[in-house]
Protein backbone atom coordinates (compact mmCIF):
# COMPACT_ATOMS: atom_id res chain seq x y z
CA UNK A 1 0.00 0.00 0.00
CA UNK A 2 1.16 3.40 -0.64
CA UNK A 3 2.36 5.74 2.21
CA UNK A 4 0.46 8.52 2.90
CA UNK A 5 1.24 12.55 3.84
CA UNK A 6 -1.17 12.23 5.78
CA UNK A 7 -0.22 10.72 9.41
CA UNK A 8 -1.70 10.87 13.72
CA UNK A 9 0.92 12.91 16.04
CA UNK A 10 0.57 11.78 19.65
CA UNK A 11 1.64 14.13 22.33
CA UNK A 12 0.47 16.10 24.90
CA UNK A 13 -1.47 20.21 24.95
CA UNK A 14 -0.03 22.41 27.77
CA UNK A 15 -2.51 25.73 28.70
CA UNK A 16 0.04 28.01 30.45
CA UNK A 17 -1.92 31.66 31.99
CA UNK A 18 -0.01 33.64 32.86
CA UNK A 19 -2.28 36.72 34.32
CA UNK A 20 -4.42 37.55 36.14
CA UNK A 21 -4.10 34.38 37.89
CA UNK A 22 -1.55 31.37 37.29
CA UNK A 23 -3.38 28.65 35.90
CA UNK A 24 -1.49 25.30 33.97
CA UNK A 25 -2.85 22.26 32.37
CA UNK A 26 -1.90 19.39 30.38
CA UNK A 27 -3.44 16.50 28.67
CA UNK A 28 -1.93 13.89 26.81
CA UNK A 29 -3.86 13.94 23.42
CA UNK A 30 -3.57 12.77 19.47
CA UNK A 31 -4.07 15.14 16.28
CA UNK A 32 -4.01 14.10 12.80
CA UNK A 33 -2.03 15.58 9.33
CA UNK A 34 -4.60 15.67 6.85
CA UNK A 35 -3.63 15.70 2.85
CA UNK A 36 -6.71 17.60 1.62
CA UNK A 37 -6.12 15.45 -1.47
CA UNK A 38 -6.19 12.09 -0.29
CA UNK A 39 -8.80 11.96 2.19
CA UNK A 40 -10.44 9.95 0.03
CA UNK A 41 -8.00 7.40 -0.85
CA UNK A 42 -7.28 7.37 3.14
CA UNK A 43 -11.47 6.12 3.57
CA UNK A 44 -10.93 4.11 0.53
CA UNK A 45 -7.51 2.18 2.59
CA UNK A 46 -8.72 2.28 5.92
CA UNK A 47 -11.56 0.01 7.63
CA UNK A 48 -11.67 2.75 11.30
CA UNK A 49 -11.26 5.58 9.26
CA UNK A 50 -14.43 7.16 6.62
CA UNK A 51 -14.67 10.35 5.13
CA UNK A 52 -18.00 12.34 5.31
CA UNK A 53 -20.04 9.33 7.00
CA UNK A 54 -20.25 7.93 10.67
CA UNK A 55 -16.88 5.39 11.63
CA UNK A 56 -14.73 5.28 15.04
CA UNK A 57 -12.68 7.93 12.66
CA UNK A 58 -13.76 10.37 10.31
CA UNK A 59 -13.26 13.58 8.75
CA UNK A 60 -16.30 15.68 7.78
CA UNK A 61 -15.44 18.68 5.75
CA UNK A 62 -18.19 20.86 6.86
CA UNK A 63 -16.41 20.28 10.34
CA UNK A 64 -14.00 23.27 9.06
CA UNK A 65 -13.87 26.27 6.77
CA UNK A 66 -18.05 28.08 6.59
CA UNK A 67 -19.18 24.67 7.51
CA UNK A 68 -20.82 24.27 3.87
CA UNK A 69 -20.57 21.12 1.89
CA UNK A 70 -18.33 20.25 -0.77
CA UNK A 71 -14.65 19.78 -0.93
CA UNK A 72 -12.68 21.77 1.96
CA UNK A 73 -9.99 21.78 -0.24
CA UNK A 74 -12.03 24.41 -2.47
CA UNK A 75 -12.69 26.74 -0.07
CA UNK A 76 -9.01 26.87 1.57
CA UNK A 77 -8.33 27.97 -2.05
CA UNK A 78 -10.76 30.16 -1.96
CA UNK A 79 -9.27 31.98 1.04
CA UNK A 80 -6.03 32.06 -0.57
CA UNK A 81 -7.29 33.75 -3.80
CA UNK A 82 -9.45 36.22 -1.75
CA UNK A 83 -5.84 37.31 -0.10
CA UNK A 84 -4.21 37.37 -3.79
CA UNK A 85 -2.39 33.83 -3.23
CA UNK A 86 -2.53 31.26 -6.12
CA UNK A 87 -1.21 27.70 -4.63
CA UNK A 88 -2.98 25.94 -8.29
CA UNK A 89 -2.52 22.47 -7.36
CA UNK A 90 -0.22 22.66 -4.26
CA UNK A 91 -0.48 20.59 -1.48
CA UNK A 92 -2.97 21.43 1.61
CA UNK A 93 -2.28 19.59 4.87
CA UNK A 94 -4.34 20.32 7.84
CA UNK A 95 -3.52 19.63 11.68
CA UNK A 96 -6.69 18.69 13.56
CA UNK A 97 -8.56 16.12 15.33
CA UNK A 98 -11.06 13.96 13.50
CA UNK A 99 -14.19 13.20 14.39
CA UNK A 100 -14.26 10.64 17.01
CA UNK A 101 -17.61 8.44 17.30
CA UNK A 102 -19.37 11.44 15.78
CA UNK A 103 -17.91 14.24 17.84
CA UNK A 104 -15.40 16.60 17.43
CA UNK A 105 -14.47 19.91 18.72
CA UNK A 106 -11.38 21.70 17.62
CA UNK A 107 -10.01 24.99 19.14
CA UNK A 108 -7.87 25.62 16.53
CA UNK A 109 -6.80 23.63 13.16
CA UNK A 110 -3.91 24.69 11.51
CA UNK A 111 -3.23 24.79 7.57
CA UNK A 112 0.16 24.51 5.98
CA UNK A 113 -0.76 25.76 1.65
CA UNK A 114 1.75 25.09 -0.32
CA UNK A 115 2.35 25.94 -3.86
CA UNK A 116 2.49 23.35 -6.60
CA UNK A 117 6.81 23.74 -6.34
CA UNK A 118 6.31 22.29 -3.07
CA UNK A 119 6.96 25.98 -1.15
CA UNK A 120 4.78 27.16 1.54
CA UNK A 121 2.71 29.97 0.58
CA UNK A 122 0.63 30.80 3.57
CA UNK A 123 -0.36 29.34 6.94
CA UNK A 124 -4.21 29.54 7.74
CA UNK A 125 -5.22 29.13 11.41
CA UNK A 126 -8.83 28.62 11.80
CA UNK A 127 -10.38 29.06 15.41
CA UNK A 128 -13.76 27.80 17.10
CA UNK A 129 -15.24 28.82 20.16
CA UNK A 130 -17.18 27.05 22.56
CA UNK A 131 -19.95 29.30 21.23
CA UNK A 132 -20.31 28.07 17.78
CA UNK A 133 -18.28 30.31 16.30
CA UNK A 134 -15.71 30.23 14.27
CA UNK A 135 -12.76 32.53 12.43
CA UNK A 136 -9.79 31.78 10.32
CA UNK A 137 -6.46 33.80 10.45
CA UNK A 138 -4.49 34.16 6.63
CA UNK A 139 -1.03 35.42 6.78
CA UNK A 140 1.36 34.79 4.22
CA UNK A 141 4.72 33.35 4.53
CA UNK A 142 7.40 34.25 2.68
CA UNK A 143 8.94 32.74 -0.25
CA UNK A 144 12.80 32.94 1.06
CA UNK A 145 11.77 31.72 4.44
CA UNK A 146 13.40 28.15 4.77
CA UNK A 147 13.47 27.88 8.00
CA UNK A 148 11.82 24.57 10.03
CA UNK A 149 9.88 27.14 12.44
CA UNK A 150 7.13 29.66 11.11
CA UNK A 151 6.80 32.47 12.89
CA UNK A 152 4.00 34.58 12.85
CA UNK A 153 1.69 37.37 14.48
CA UNK A 154 -2.37 38.89 14.53
CA UNK A 155 -4.89 40.71 16.38
CA UNK A 156 -7.10 38.71 17.89
CA UNK A 157 -10.97 39.04 16.04
CA UNK A 158 -12.70 36.29 17.86
CA UNK A 159 -14.39 36.14 21.35
CA UNK A 160 -12.68 32.34 22.30
CA UNK A 161 -12.36 32.06 26.33
CA UNK A 162 -14.84 34.58 28.71
CA UNK A 163 -11.42 34.72 30.73
CA UNK A 164 -9.40 36.70 28.37
CA UNK A 165 -10.04 40.30 26.85
CA UNK A 166 -10.65 41.08 23.10
CA UNK A 167 -7.54 43.64 22.75
CA UNK A 168 -5.25 41.09 22.26
CA UNK A 169 -2.42 39.52 20.02
CA UNK A 170 -1.42 36.15 18.58
CA UNK A 171 2.39 35.06 18.20
CA UNK A 172 2.03 32.18 16.62
CA UNK A 173 5.02 29.29 16.39
CA UNK A 174 5.06 26.27 14.46
CA UNK A 175 7.07 23.71 13.44
CA UNK A 176 6.75 22.41 9.76
CA UNK A 177 5.23 18.88 10.44
CA UNK A 178 7.63 15.57 9.75
CA UNK A 179 8.96 13.09 12.04
CA UNK A 180 7.80 15.66 15.01
CA UNK A 181 5.38 18.41 14.90
CA UNK A 182 5.20 21.31 17.22
CA UNK A 183 2.62 24.40 17.64
CA UNK A 184 2.98 27.62 19.80
CA UNK A 185 0.43 30.09 20.49
CA UNK A 186 1.38 33.16 22.71
CA UNK A 187 -1.42 35.62 22.91
CA UNK A 188 -0.74 39.27 24.49
CA UNK A 189 -2.86 42.03 25.87
CA UNK A 190 -2.97 45.44 24.56
CA UNK A 191 0.26 46.46 26.56
CA UNK A 192 1.86 43.43 25.10
CA UNK A 193 2.16 41.83 28.37
CA UNK A 194 2.07 37.58 27.97
CA UNK A 195 -0.82 36.43 28.99
CA UNK A 196 -1.01 33.01 28.16
CA UNK A 197 1.03 30.21 26.36
CA UNK A 198 -1.12 27.29 24.62
CA UNK A 199 1.47 24.48 22.91
CA UNK A 200 1.12 20.95 21.17
CA UNK A 201 4.13 18.86 20.72
CA UNK A 202 3.63 15.73 19.16
CA UNK A 203 5.44 12.51 17.26
CA UNK A 204 4.49 11.17 14.20
CA UNK A 205 3.02 7.77 13.59
CA UNK A 206 2.17 6.82 9.98
CA UNK A 207 -1.54 5.82 9.16
CA UNK A 208 -2.82 2.52 9.25
CA UNK A 209 -5.77 0.96 10.76
CA UNK A 210 -3.51 -0.78 13.52
CA UNK A 211 -2.01 3.30 14.55
CA UNK A 212 -5.64 4.06 14.56
CA UNK A 213 -6.88 0.96 16.84
CA UNK A 214 -3.66 2.18 19.44
CA UNK A 215 -4.59 5.53 19.44
CA UNK A 216 -8.30 4.71 20.24
CA UNK A 217 -6.95 2.29 23.40
CA UNK A 218 -4.88 5.11 24.33
CA UNK A 219 -7.17 7.88 23.91
CA UNK A 220 -10.64 7.01 24.50
CA UNK A 221 -13.19 9.42 23.78
CA UNK A 222 -10.75 12.37 23.30
CA UNK A 223 -12.84 14.68 21.56
CA UNK A 224 -15.58 14.54 24.24
CA UNK A 225 -12.50 14.87 26.84
CA UNK A 226 -11.55 18.15 25.12
CA UNK A 227 -14.66 19.72 26.03
CA UNK A 228 -15.80 18.69 29.44
CA UNK A 229 -11.80 20.07 30.14
CA UNK A 230 -12.62 23.02 28.69
CA UNK A 231 -14.98 23.54 30.90
CA UNK A 232 -13.69 22.08 33.74
CA UNK A 233 -10.76 24.43 33.43
CA UNK A 234 -13.02 27.73 33.32
CA UNK A 235 -14.52 26.39 36.50
CA UNK A 236 -11.39 26.46 37.98
CA UNK A 237 -10.12 29.62 37.01
CA UNK A 238 -13.78 30.99 38.09
CA UNK A 239 -12.92 29.83 41.54
CA UNK A 240 -10.07 31.39 41.42
CA UNK A 241 -11.44 34.47 40.93
CA UNK A 242 -11.12 35.28 37.50
CA UNK A 243 -13.25 37.76 36.04
CA UNK A 244 -15.65 36.90 33.12
CA UNK A 245 -15.72 39.45 29.76
CA UNK A 246 -18.76 39.75 28.38
CA UNK A 247 -19.56 37.76 24.73
CA UNK A 248 -19.02 40.40 21.74
CA UNK A 249 -20.84 39.51 18.28
CA UNK A 250 -18.88 37.61 16.12
CA UNK A 251 -17.09 39.63 13.23
CA UNK A 252 -18.88 40.05 10.27
CA UNK A 253 -16.57 38.33 7.91
CA UNK A 254 -15.42 35.02 8.55
CA UNK A 255 -11.73 35.72 7.31
CA UNK A 256 -8.73 38.10 8.74
CA UNK A 257 -5.82 38.63 6.26
CA UNK A 258 -2.21 39.46 7.73
CA UNK A 259 0.51 40.54 6.23
CA UNK A 260 3.65 38.13 6.37
CA UNK A 261 6.30 38.42 8.51
CA UNK A 262 9.02 41.37 7.90
CA UNK A 263 12.63 39.95 7.25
Amino acid sequence: MKSFSSALYRGAVVHQRLAPKVHRLRYRMFQMLFDLDEIERLARSLCLFSHNKFNIFSFHDRDHGLGRTGALRDYVREALASAGIEIGGGKILLLCMPRLFGYVFNPISIYYCHRQDGVLAAMLYEVTNTYKERHSYLIPVRRDDGDAVIRQSCAKALFVSPFMDMAMTYDFTVSRPQDSVATTILAKDAAGCAMIVATFAGRRRALSDKTLAAALFAFPLLTLKVIAAIHWEAAKLFAKGVKLRAHPRAPEQALSIARAPRP
